[in-house]
């Protein structure tokens, strides 16, 4: 099976590289930062604690694979707040480990949104090139200024009618980093065989 493992920092442009690509080469595509997003929103649903790892595993347990696959569409997900939770779920190595199976399995059996097989597969997140799929024809590694980031965040949130403060966002944009590299398990680095990609200049 054709996978492409896109990874990458918070607001690097994987996202939009990935959609852009599936489109273009009709393969299924899976946001599987959506996943860690999902699992926090979940616990803060419920009054919980996204470092309480117990808890955090029960709830990624208990995603049906319906559930798994719909969250890249769900727009609750998408705030500031469930991606402060994701960062600190995703630090959490029996959570990363429930939810890896359901990711490999996706790369090795792709299935598009309108439930038909795709040709290959497209995920994107922070450990696909050195842990989900390391064996990935191509893997892509995105990377950006902290400062170019935050500006497109902070972009993106004001669009969405959000009231933000750009010192604030750039001030999450480098915790983020920090959390996703300095994690024991699965940290955020270019796999040896991937191409770095330094989108800064890039639209």
């Amino acid at each position: 099976m054709n996978v492409i493992a896109i990874d990458g920092s918070s607001s690097a442009g994987k996202g939009t590289l990935a959609l852009r690509l599936a489109q273009e080469l009709d393969y299924a595509y899976l946001d599987t930062g959506a996943l860690y997003r999902g699992v926090g929103y979940e616990l803060l649903q419920n009054g919980l604690d996204p470092q309480d790892e117990e808890a955090a595993v029960k709830v990624a347990k208990g995603l049906s694979v319906e559930r798994m696959l719909s969250l890249q569409d769900d727009s609750c997900i998408r705030n500031e707040v469930c991606g402060k939770a994701a960062s600190y779920v995703s630090r959490l190595p029996k959570v990363r480990e429930a939810l890896f199976e359901f990711q490999r399995r996706f790369a090795l059996f792709p299935i598009k949104k309108d439930k038909t097989p795709a040709k290959g597969a497209i995920l994107d997140g922070r450990d696909i090139g050195t842990v989900i799929c390391p064996e990935a024809q191509i893997k892509l590694f995105l990377t950006a200024n902290s400062e170019i980031r935050a500006k497109r965040r902070y972009k993106e949130l004001q669009l969405k009618g959000l009231c933000v403060i750009y010192e604030d966002v750039l001030s999450d944009i480098i915790q983020r980093d920090k959390r996703d590299q300095e994690r024991q398990t699965a940290p955020l680095k270019p796999a040896e065989d991937a191409l770095v990609i330094d989108t800064s200049d890039m639209t």
